[in-house]
């Protein structure tokens, strides 16, 4: 089965609209969880409702987000436009590499965030997640072609289970963070 592949992002000016902490959080969040409305954010990310919903505009206006019909027809929630989103890295275009890098750099304050939250509510976290749970490094001897292969590899593996993807989740499926890195040394 094929699945939706992310969204690649090269221009500079969606680039900069993301290159923000809290719209970085917005578009993880929503990409985890599915639709959410502005207030629902506010509580996940830290931030209040009319703050979030500021930022989730101007993320709908270079098409990262967009407005879907509610349930109790007040508020609207918002959604990710696409599976995911690919960033890129890397490119040759000074201008793009330096949101590249600067996104790069949010995204990995975002993986901490969460992990620093996770720590902090372990108490709180049912035991079967606990030991479900795993920070796991690895050191591997590879080509760069290997590499390549490895990461997709363990994209094709995991794409089935991306929240935007995934229909009739089993009973007790939960939404759960998982990111891999792969660099030389």
């Amino acid at each position: 089965m094929t699945y939706p592949q992310p969204r690649r992002v090269g221009d500079v000016e969606a680039l900069k609209a993301l290159t923000h902490p809290l719209r970085v959080s917005l578009v993880n969040h929503l990409l985890s969880v599915g639709p959410r409305t502005a207030s629902e954010c506010a509580e996940e990310v830290g931030s209040s409702a009319s703050n979030c919903s500021w930022h989730l505009r101007q993320l709908a206006k270079v098409g990262f987000v967009e407005r879907v019909e509610g349930t109790d027809g007040r508020e609207r929630p918002w959604r990710a436009t696409a599976v995911g989103f690919d960033f890129g890295g890397f490119d040759e275009d000074p201008a793009v590499r330096t949101q590249q890098d600067a996104l790069a750099a949010l995204q990995l304050g975002e993986e901490n965030r969460l992990v620093q939250r996770f720590l902090e509510r372990q108490h709180e976290v049912p035991r079967e997640w606990l030991e479900a749970s795993a920070f796991h490094g690895y050191s591997l001897t590879v080509t760069a072609e290997e590499l390549t292969g490895l990461v997709g590899i363990i994209d094709d593996l995991l794409r089935p289970y991306i929240t935007p993807v995934r229909e009739n989740a089993p009973e007790g499926a939960a939404p759960v963070h998982l990111a891999v890195r792969a660099f030389p040394r």
